[in-house]
């Protein structure tokens, strides 16, 4: 899979788009998270290109709210993206924005892992450590049942996305509480 850009250029893209803290943070969690997803499934060779697609999968959300995985077709499209990358970031906009459909491996996991990531950030930030080291899957379950807590991460497409995968939805979250682990330190020390 080629991005069509490198992993340089996609943060220089992203950080056009997007200067607050939450969004960047979000981003490079994101990129985290599917660098290990592709190791942990056997797409190591691939692993650049998964970490690309989730750098810039919300490039458009911070200006371009309301357009969300529609606007980005016409960003990426200007930066320099391939038609891989660009269909790729689409598609996690399946049946709420765009009607890409996640077809690779890694654009099911990328749709899945995208809102729990925030969930289980929200869940993080509430403990003492604020961290997701001591993390485990009954808090986050917990917190995932309260309707209330963290109301704008969709549920409906985290089970969308876990049903995409094939996998329980206890499942999803280990693998993505254990991904966000591998990375939340780089990530804090991208930020400093």
């Amino acid at each position: 899979m080629n991005a069509g850009i490198t992993r340089e250029q996609a943060f220089d893209l992203l950080k056009k788009y997007n200067q607050e803290e939450f969004h960047i943070r979000h981003a490079l969690t994101v990129e985290g998270v599917m660098r290990w997803y592709a190791k942990k499934l056997g797409y190591g060779e691939e692993e650049e290109f998964w970490g690309i697609v989730g750098l810039l999968h919300d490039i458009d959300f911070e200006q371009y709210p309301e357009q969300h995985c529609i606007k980005a077709l016409e960003l990426l499209k200007d930066g320099g993206a391939s038609e891989e990358l660009i269909h790729a970031v689409c598609s996690h906009g399946y049946a709420i924005t765009v009607d890409v459909k996640p077809e690779h491996l890694m654009e099911k996991v990328l749709y899945a892992a995208d809102e729990l990531i925030g969930l289980i950030w929200a869940a993080a930030l509430m403990r003492p450590s604020k961290s997701v080291q001591d993390m485990e899957v009954k808090s986050v379950k917990k917190k995932y049942k309260n309707a209330k807590f963290a109301a704008g991460c969709s549920r409906e497409v985290i089970e969308r996305g876990a049903d995409m995968l094939g996998w329980e939805l206890s499942d999803l979250i280990g693998k993505t509480i254990l991904a966000m682990r591998s990375c939340e330190e780089k990530v804090s020390d991208l930020l400093q």
